[in-house]
């Protein structure tokens, strides 16, 4: 039973770490922090932004869960807390770094409709080059919308040819 509820810990976490980064990215990135993340809605040529500053946030963050789950043993739950938030840093740096922004060219022709409806809520969102006026600022969880407009650029299958 107890193996259940830090799996669900983990679950749990990782759910609520789409909240966090919509609260995070339209109140702190886009706001008092938007000097470090500025970089990230004008193109550079260079490999890494200023806006890579909030991975070592978050990582030390999910540390700081690990530690204290670790070692305060009241706490044992805080170190399945820190699991979820580093399982979302991994899959945020799969989405955003290597699948949207393609920093490695890795999946770059992925036709799948979640993905389409991921990249078209990411390109809306980057079309504000200035801290005001953002929308979409999860990354996971895509609006509605986005879903109905990615099946409906789906692209024609090609039919399968006969067997001879």
């Amino acid at each position: 039973m107890n193996i259940l509820i830090n799996i669900g810990i983990v679950l749990l976490t990782f759910c609520l770490m789409e909240c966090v980064t919509w609260l995070t990215h339209k109140y702190i990135m886009h706001g008092l922090f938007w000097n470090l993340h500025e970089d990230h809605h004008n193109k550079s040529d260079h490999f890494f932004e200023k806006n890579d500053y909030f991975f070592v946030i978050f990582a030390f963050i999910s540390m700081t869960f690990f530690v204290t789950g670790t070692f305060v043993t009241d706490l044992g739950f805080m170190f399945y807390i820190g699991i979820g938030i580093t399982l979302y840093g991994f899959a945020y740096f799969f989405v955003h770094d290597i699948f949207i922004h393609q920093r490695f060219k890795l999946f770059t022709r992925t036709d799948n409709f979640y993905f389409r409806a991921l990249r078209k809520a990411h390109k809306v969102h980057h079309k504000h080059l200035n801290k005001e006026e953002g929308e979409c600022f999860g990354m996971l969880f895509v609006p509605l919308r986005y879903f109905r407009e990615a099946i409906k650029m789906k692209k024609p299958q090609k039919q399968d040819l006969p067997l001879t």
